[in-house]
Parts: C-alpha cells; sequence; structure tokens
C-alpha cells in the first residue's frame, strides 16, 4: 500500500459519486494489494423488450417450447444466444 486512504463523511450519494470520481486509487493502492473476489449470487440483469413476430411463427415457437416443456421466452432467448455466440 503506497498511502492511507482517508474516506470524508458523506452526506449524500451524490457528495459520495463526486469523491470517487476524482480520486486516483492508484496514488493509495498496488496491485499486490487486492484480493480475487467471488460473487456466486449475483445474476446478470436484464431488460423487456417488445419484438413484433407473426402469428404463425409465434405459434410455432410456443408449439416447438411445449414439446420440450420449456417457457416459450426462454426457448426463445436460447435461440437469439445461440445465433449470437455460436
Amino acid at each position: 500500500m503506497k498511502k492511507m486512504l482517508k474516506l470524508p463523511k458523506f452526506r449524500n450519494e451524490d457528495q459520495e459519486r463526486e469523491f470517487w470520481a476524482k480520486i486516483d486509487l492508484t496514488d493509495y493502492f498496488e496491485p499486490k494489494d487486492f484480493v480475487p473476489v467471488s460473487f456466486p449470487n449475483l445474476k446478470p440483469t436484464s431488460r423487456s423488450i417488445s419484438i413484433r413476430l407473426p402469428l404463425y411463427l409465434l405459434n410455432r415457437v410456443k408449439e416447438k417450447a411445449n414439446e420440450i416443456n420449456v417457457p416459450y421466452q426462454s426457448l426463445i432467448k436460447g435461440y437469439i444466444k445461440q445465433a449470437v455466440f455460436g
């Protein structure tokens, strides 16, 4: 550790946000000071979207999802993921 970091008392989140935006942590820490951290319960954020599909296509997706016993929206997400990531 290079020098001790002194944290002021923050009156609100805006003041704290401004403090962290201006500070350069390399003045206080070196890479060897850090330890790996794991967040096993952290889930990726999701956002709902609207998409227009022809009715025949939506019905076919729902039929396919029913055949393999998964929710149809999960099946659509799986198809998109497979198309994007291979």
